[in-house]
């Protein structure tokens, strides 16, 4: 994580005029340390919550409102009624998601992990090998 929030936030020091500053004030001083690691957890943390709020106010704005319909049609007639047949389905699936993601999360939690994350950083040693992600690696040649 040290490695990565280094990489990605110079990449904002390319914005012409402003980016060093917006470097510096991404890292909260001189260089990637402690306190911008645990700003980064934070924002991880919290992001999910945030997200699923403007969704619940996104599905609550169209529950009060409606939906649009640009072409005009009622086909009232072929409705099947969300809940109670897919909100079972939805709600069996998560629960099937859940069951498995935390316990894969708490029985093995370095199992997706790369091994090199478990050596300390060290900020004058850059590591000797580097890959991305395995989202990112499409993108490594």
């Amino acid at each position: 994580s040290f490695w990565g929030a280094t990489v990605i936030t110079n990449l904002f020091s390319a914005i012409p005029f402003v980016g060093s500053d917006i470097v510096g004030w991404l890292w909260g001083g001189f260089a990637v340390d402690n306190a911008t690691l645990t700003r980064f957890f934070a924002l991880h943390f919290l992001l999910p919550f945030v997200i699923i709020g403007l969704a619940c106010a996104h599905l609550a704005l169209l529950h009060q409102t409606g939906s649009n319909n640009p072409l005009g049609l009622s086909l009232s007639l072929d409705k099947i009624p969300f809940h109670p047949y897919y909100s079972s389905k939805d709600g069996a699936g998560l629960a099937v998601f859940y069951v498995l993601l935390v316990g894969g999360s708490m029985y093995t939690p370095w199992v997706l992990g790369d091994p090199e994350n478990f050596i300390p950083a060290n900020p004058m040693v850059t590591p000797v090998h580097i890959q991305p992600e395995w989202y990112f690696l499409f993108a490594y040649a």
